[in-house]
């Protein structure tokens, strides 16, 4: 059973004892995962003593601008993972191309993605932003991984979580059996269980969305948003809005206290015609979070977990949440309301 206080790497441990057939790789990436979220923690905190904020001048794949706390993160998630002899392959939001090991470095079962610094834009005004990573179990063969090993269902996620750097730093992931968060102790330099076996809460009266683009919203959104602004006591609406644009800090609010956060498809932007938020670094990781913790995560006609990528930087609409707000709004987004 979860004692509260108890360190990550005793409770990854004490999970491992579950499946006598564990080589104990599994735990070493999760731990290896854990290094890197405190280094990139202890930079975060400090970025605004020293010269690490601004933007690099370059552009990422996605075509926005890289800043100097995103290059960081990318390398130190790299570096923790390259040598540690559990991964085959990786995938950042950051590289164009999957990120193959160097011929030194010892092979791995797994292949792991990750967004290393999601809502880095909020870096300069002090606001939550966070690591998302995912991990499955590699299905090529060979020495290297490849391609394919990326680009998996999430349903076939063997682990996924993020950390967001905010007033504290926490790091929340489920292997599949459960939800479990933990809160780095910067005075022992250890994240310890303060969160064990989170549950969302099945309805939520809040919302989280940016309504700026509400007019350029296809007509379905349009119809659910007014739904929800509409006042009704009896299903405690009109709904509060609670709207960062950091999606980890918009997310983690929402898995602990219910709710939805929607970034649905929208004509603003006719290079991104099916959402913004990219599958395999958000929407799939978060999903196996909400879904393991009781909620639910769709792209509005379908379960994000059952979505078979096609790319590696592959976008999505994204509605998550409490699972009763989340097929509320599947049943405007299929014109069933």
């Amino acid at each position: 059973m979860s004692q509260t206080g108890i360190p990550l790497n005793r409770h990854i441990m004490e999970q491992q004892k579950d499946y006598p057939e564990a080589t104990g790789d599994f735990t070493g990436l999760l731990t290896q995962i854990a290094l890197a979220a405190k280094i990139i923690s202890r930079e975060v905190n400090k970025a605004g003593l020293v010269n690490i904020l601004g933007f690099t001048g370059e552009k990422n794949v996605q075509g926005e601008a890289v800043k100097k706390l995103d290059i960081f993160a990318n390398e130190k998630m790299i570096e923790a993972l390259t040598y540690s002899g559990h991964v085959c392959i990786m995938g950042s939001e950051e590289d164009a191309e999957p990120i193959a090991l160097p011929p030194e470095a010892p092979r791995g079962d797994y292949a792991v993605m990750f967004d290393p610094l999601d809502g880095s834009s909020n870096i300069e005004a002090a606001i939550t932003i966070g690591t998302i990573f995912s991990i499955h179990r590699r299905i090529s063969s060979g020495a290297d991984g490849t391609l394919e090993d990326l680009l998996q269902p999430g349903h076939q996620q063997a682990a996924a979580g993020y950390v967001v750097y905010g007033s504290s730093t926490m790091l929340v992931y489920t292997t599949g059996n459960g939800v479990d968060g933990f809160t780095l102790d910067p005075s022992v330099g250890e994240f310890l269980l303060s969160h064990p076996n989170i549950r969302t809460p099945e309805r939520g009266s809040t919302y989280s969305a940016n309504e700026g683009n509400y007019q350029y919203w296809h007509p379905e959104m349009q119809c659910y948003m007014d739904h929800i602004h509409e006042k009704d006591p009896a299903s405690k609406r009109p709904y509060a809005s609670r709207y960062v644009g950091s999606l980890v800090a918009d997310f983690h609010r929402t898995l602990l206290y219910g709710g939805v956060f929607l970034y649905p498809a929208d004509s603003k932007d006719p290079k991104t015609p099916t959402g913004k938020l990219r599958l395999l670094y958000e929407a799939s990781p978060l999903a196996m979070v909400i879904q393991e913790a009781g909620g639910k995560a769709s792209t509005g006609t379908e379960n994000i977990l059952d979505v078979q990528p096609n790319k590696l930087h592959q976008r999505v609409p994204l509605v998550i949440g409490s699972r009763a707000e989340v097929e509320l709004a599947e049943e405007f987004f299929q014109g069933n309301r």
